[in-house]
C-alpha cells in the first residue's frame, strides 16, 4: 500500500516513518512512503505557499495554486488514490475508519496543513476531509501519520500476526484487556492465576470481562446497550447457565470496583480534611 503525503515539511514524516515497525514495513516492500511539497510548485524567490485570509482575521490561509499542483502531482504519480485532507472539520478518525482504508486497499494520499488553514477551494481537489480529534494541531503531519501508522498495522506482514492488530483496543468495540508477561511476581504484584492455568476456556472469559469492565469504567460509550442492560443485571430468562455466570461475576466485579473506588475518594477526602484542619 502507497502512502503520499502533501507537506510543506517531508523531513518530519522521513523522520517518523524512518524508525521501528513502519520502517521494516518499508524495507520489506509492504508500504511505500513518500511526499510532495507545495513550495516546489511555487514561482517567486521566497516559493511563498500562504497569504492574508480575505475579510481579514489573523494567520495566514494556505494558497489554492501550489497545493492544488502538489495534489495533482500527487494524483499523477497514484491515479487511484484516495485524496484525504487532515483538518478539524472533517469526520472524525475512528478504528472503523481504519480498518475500511486497510480493507479497501486503496492509495492514501495526505494533504496536509498549516497556518489557519486551507483556501476553501482546494477541497475540490480532496475526496474527503479527516479529524484524529476534537483539537487543533500546528500541522496536519502528525495526524496523518497517525492514520498511517493505524491503517499500516492492518496489512498483512506488517505486524507479523494480523491478530495482533485484530485484538487491540476498539477492533471489538472494547478497550483492551490487562497484559502481563515474566516475572510472574513483579515487587508482590502478581499475574492473574487464570492466566497462568492453562485454560484457554477460563481466559479468554477473564479476557471479555476485564475489557468489558475497563470499558464500563473508561469508555461506557463504547458499550452496546444489550451489554449495558446485561451488566446492569437485567438478564433474559431463557440464557445459558455458563452465560448467566459470566455477567454476573462480572457485575460482581464492577460492583466490587465501585466500592473501592469509593473507599478510596473517601480516604483522600478525610486526609484533605485533616490538612486543611
Amino acid at each position: 500500500m502507497k502512502f503520499l503525503f502533501v507537506t510543506l515539511f517531508p523531513e518530519q514524516i522521513e523522520q517518523a516513518a524512518g524508525h521501528s515497525i513502519l520502517q521494516r514495513a518499508q524495507a520489506r516492500g509492504l508500504i511505500d512512503i513518500s511526499c510532495i511539497n507545495p513550495r516546489d510548485f511555487t514561482h517567486d524567490v521566497h516559493r511563498t505557499v500562504d497569504d492574508t485570509p480575505f475579510g481579514g482575521g489573523a494567520g495566514m490561509v494556505l494558497k489554492p495554486e501550489p497545493m492544488v499542483a502538489a495534489i495533482r502531482k500527487a494524483k499523477e504519480q497514484l491515479p487511484n488514490a484516495r485524496v484525504i485532507a487532515m483538518c478539524p472539520g472533517g469526520r472524525t478518525l475512528k478504528q472503523s475508519v481504519v480498518e475500511e482504508y486497510a480493507a479497501c486497499g486503496q492509495d492514501l494520499i495526505f494533504v496536509c496543513g498549516h497556518y489557519e488553514g486551507f483556501d476553501e477551494r482546494i477541497f475540490h481537489w480532496v475526496d474527503e476531509k479527516l479529524s484524529i480529534g476534537d483539537y487543533v494541531l500546528t500541522g496536519g503531519e502528525l495526524p496523518a501519520l497517525v492514520v498511517m501508522d493505524a491503517v499500516a498495522r492492518f496489512l498483512p506482514g506488517v505486524l507479523g500476526k494480523l491478530a495482533s492488530a485484530e485484538e487491540d483496543s476498539f477492533s471489538t468495540g472494547l478497550l483492551e484487556y490487562p497484559q502481563y508477561t515474566r516475572p510472574v511476581d513483579f515487587e508482590g504484584l502478581t499475574v492473574p492465576e487464570v492466566l497462568r492455568s492453562g485454560n484457554h476456556a477460563l481466559i479468554n472469559s477473564w479476557r471479555l470481562q476485564e475489557a468489558l469492565q475497563a470499558t464500563y469504567f473508561i469508555r461506557p460509550d463504547l458499550l452496546t446497550a444489550e451489554q449495558k442492560q446485561l451488566i446492569d443485571g437485567r438478564l433474559p430468562l431463557k440464557m445459558k447457565k455458563s452465560e448467566r455466570r459470566f455477567w454476573e461475576e462480572l457485575r460482581g466485579k464492577i460492583a466490587a470496583a465501585k466500592e473501592l473506588r469509593a473507599a478510596r475518594n473517601a480516604a483522600a477526602a478525610s486526609a484533605e480534611e485533616g490538612e486543611n484542619g
